[in-house]
C-alpha cells in the first residue's frame, strides 16, 4: 500500500510539471508591437481616405429568371504614394479613382487634405 500511494504521488507531480500547472508565467520579456501605425498587419475597413467612400451593400444582381440576390459593389481602391510639403515626407493612403483625380484638381495631397479635413500625420 505505501509504494502504491508513494508510485500514485509521483506521477501526480509529474503530470502537474509536464502540463505546467506550477510553472511561473515570465511577463518581462513580452515583445509587443509598436503603437505608432507602423505595423504591417493592420485591418482597415475598405474605405477611401479622402473622401470616404464605403461600399455600397444594397446592391443586387437580377438573375434571367428575376431572382434578386444580393452583392456588394466595392470601391475602387488604390494604394498611393504622394509627397506631403507640409510633413516633408511620403504619405502613403488609399484613395479612390475620384479621390485620386480629387488631389490632382487642387495641385497636392497637402491641399485635397485641408479641403476634406484630413489628417496627414496619421499615414
Amino acid at each position: 500500500m505505501n509504494s502504491l500511494s508513494i508510485l500514485l504521488l509521483a506521477v501526480l507531480v509529474a503530470s502537474a510539471t509536464a502540463f505546467g500547472v506550477y510553472t511561473p508565467v515570465d511577463t518581462s520579456s513580452r515583445v509587443t508591437a509598436p503603437r505608432n501605425g507602423s505595423s504591417g498587419m493592420v485591418m482597415r475597413a475598405r474605405i477611401c481616405d479622402l473622401l470616404g467612400k464605403r461600399p455600397n451593400r444594397q446592391a443586387r444582381v437580377v438573375t434571367f429568371s428575376h431572382k434578386r440576390n444580393k452583392t456588394v459593389q466595392h470601391v475602387n481602391l488604390h494604394k498611393k504614394k504622394y509627397f506631403s510639403d507640409n510633413l516633408g515626407r511620403i504619405v502613403k493612403v488609399r484613395l479612390s479613382t475620384k479621390g485620386i483625380k480629387t488631389v490632382e484638381k487642387y495641385g497636392g495631397i497637402d491641399a485635397a487634405a485641408k479641403k476634406f479635413g484630413m489628417v496627414l500625420t496619421k499615414f
